[in-house]
């Protein structure tokens, strides 16, 4: 009976589905809890001569394979996503269009951190000792990461962003249920408003969690209604992706703690690497650090990433700064994902 039985369960292995099944295989990864979905196949080709127009062919023809990708029944309502195109740059390795369970974002420092870990492990990209250097073309522009290998593995990575400047300091919004609030804007390869989390009340950790999903969104509509974000050069950018709450850090050789409240009330677990990055800006242009004066943020789980501002520039007509933002990814799974023809729910559901 044991022989029959491991002789059917063996069978269960070999099924293939039916002919007219859309199937996908991705390989899954997080860094520092937050995680990536890269899609590997499946997905037709995307055209365009630029990110953004990528980005835009995929949302008008293919966005039902990012629902069913993203949302329930194979992801959730924090599922983040990868997909890797050509280069569009002479220099780059490839590009990457990050997608969530809104839609689209301009850029992702976790999802940077571990597609490279990601073409490092599985040969996108050559291993080298000590150290590769990875160019990655995203929506905000060219992303240089840095894989730093011991014994012929990743050992951490880093990466320099797009330039990160301050739209806003010290402004005030009116919030329903909240009254005035003060916040400062900046970005880091999205926009960010980025508010003092004592001011409404709340921590930021995970005791606090729906709470800040609920004030985030809030203050978030509130000054999208008030005030217009303008992007120097690319108006796809212009729209205030979330609100960053900071806050006390729990380990003391930490600066602070950050919250990302972003597109539709999704939550990041790492301390979000455009996040931080737009905070290097901040301290800088106030002068709380100086250039290449590391610190270490926390997440709302505890985990880290360290940032640092690299030197000055100028994006457009704002004094701006290349932020350096180091973290660990790791490789959490290999996924073949199917799409019934006959499943109501083939294209995916959300529940937030």
């Amino acid at each position: 009976m044991g022989h029959s039985f491991n002789t059917r369960l063996k069978k269960m292995g070999t099924w293939s589905p039916p002919h007219g099944w859309q199937k996908f295989t991705t390989i899954d990864a997080h860094t520092a809890g937050e995680p990536l979905r890269v899609i590997l196949t499946g997905l037709p080709e995307l055209l365009g001569k630029t990110i953004l127009e990528r980005r835009q062919y995929m949302k008008d023809q293919f966005d039902t394979f990012r629902t069913a990708l993203m949302w329930e029944p194979r992801g959730h309502a924090d599922m983040y996503g990868c997909i890797i195109t050509p280069p569009v740059t002479e220099d780059a390795d490839f590009g990457v269009l990050f997608l969530h369970n809104e839609g689209y974002s301009t850029m992702c420092g976790h999802g940077i951190i571990a597609v490279t870990k990601i073409a490092v492990e599985t040969g996108l990209v050559e291993k080298r000792t000590p150290e590769i250097c990875v160019k990655i073309d995203t929506p905000a522009g060219l992303v240089t990461a840095y894989a730093v290998m011991i014994e012929n593995e990743v050992e951490r990575i880093y990466f320099h962003n797009v330039p990160s400047f301050v739209l806003a300091f010290d402004k005030e919004v009116d919030v329903p249920g909240l009254g005035k609030i003060k916040y400062d804007i900046a970005f880091g390869g999205a926009f960010y408003a980025f508010v003092d989390v004592k001011s409404v009340g709340l921590t930021c950790f995970e005791s606090d969690f729906r709470p800040l999903i609920e004030k985030g969104m809030h203050i978030k509509r509130a000054i999208m209604q008030q005030r217009e974000i303008v992007h120097p050069f690319e108006k796809d950018l212009n729209f205030l992706y979330g609100t960053i709450f900071i806050g006390d850090a729990e380990n003391p050789r930490s600066h602070s703690r950050n919250v990302c409240i972003f597109a539709e009330g999704e939550v990041d677990r790492s301390p979000t690497g455009t996040g931080v990055s737009a905070r290097a800006a901040l301290h800088y242009f106030r002068d709380e650090i100086a250039l290449n004066q590391e610190i270490e943020i926390e997440s709302i789980i505890g985990s880290s990433f360290r940032v640092s501002a690299r030197e000055e520039t100028m994006f457009g007509d704002h004094k701006a700064v290349i932020p350096q933002v180091t973290g660990d990814a790791f490789i959490t799974g290999k996924h073949e994902f199917l799409l019934d023809p006959k499943d109501s729910m083939r294209n995916g559901f959300i529940l937030r």
